[in-house]
C-alpha cells in the first residue's frame, strides 16, 4: 500500500488529521517533527536557537528518507518539508501527497504560535511563509484538502479520494 504524505503550512491541521486517518485505516503515523524531537531529544525550538535552520533541515531530510523507505504508513511532515526538492521526491516515490491547505489567518485563530520557531514571534511572517511556500505546495501535491471546517471533514475527503484511487490505479 502507498504512503500517505500529509504536507502543508505548521498550524494547518497535518497531525491533527493524520491521528484520526491512523485509526480509520489502521495505519502507522510518522511525524516528521516528533520524530526529529524523539532522535535528538530537544525540541525544535532549542535545535533551531542553537544549530539554526540549516541544521534542522538536514535533520527533517534524514527523517523524510527513513518514513519514505517505510511502507503503508501516514507521514505527517513539517511546514518547510517542502523546500528541499529530495525531500519531496523522496516522499512521492511510494507516497500519495496531499496538501492540507489552511490560510494563515485560520491557523492563528485556532493555534498559538510559541512551538512554531518560524513563526513564534511575528505572527505576520505565517502570511509571508504561505505566499512563498504555496507554490511548492501546489507542485508538489496529487490532491489539495482545504482546511476550512475540522478535521472530520478532511478526513472524509481523503478517504472518498483514496477509495478513488484505489478503484482506478489499483493502489493497495
Amino acid at each position: 500500500m502507498k504512503n500517505i504524505v500529509l504536507i502543508g503550512l505548521s498550524g494547518c491541521g497535518k497531525t491533527s488529521l493524520g491521528r484520526r486517518l491512523s485509526r480509520r485505516l489502521r495505519m502507522k503515523l510518522l511525524d516528521t517533527d516528533a520524530m526529529i524531537v524523539e532522535k535528538t531529544g530537544r525540541a525544535i525550538s532549542d535545535i533551531f536557537a542553537g544549530e539554526g535552520e540549516g541544521f534542522f533541515r538536514d535533520l527533517e531530510s534524514a527523517c523524510a528518507r527513513e518514513a519514505a523507505a517505510q511502507e503503508g504508513v501516514i507521514i505527517s511532515t513539517g511546514g518547510g518539508m517542502i523546500l528541499r526538492e529530495e525531500n519531496m521526491a523522496t516522499l512521492m516515490k511510494n507516497g500519495i501527497v496531499f496538501f492540507i491547505d489552511r490560510h494563515p489567518s485560520r491557523i492563528l485563530r485556532s493555534t498559538t504560535l510559541g512551538d512554531r520557531p518560524l513563526v513564534k514571534d511575528d505572527a505576520e511572517k505565517l502570511f509571508r511563509l504561505h505566499a512563498a511556500r504555496l507554490p511548492l505546495y501546489r507542485r508538489y501535491a496529487h490532491v489539495t484538502i482545504p482546511n476550512n471546517g475540522g478535521p472530520r471533514s478532511m478526513k472524509r475527503r481523503i478517504l472518498h479520494i483514496l477509495r478513488h484511487y484505489r478503484r482506478n490505479a489499483n493502489i493497495h
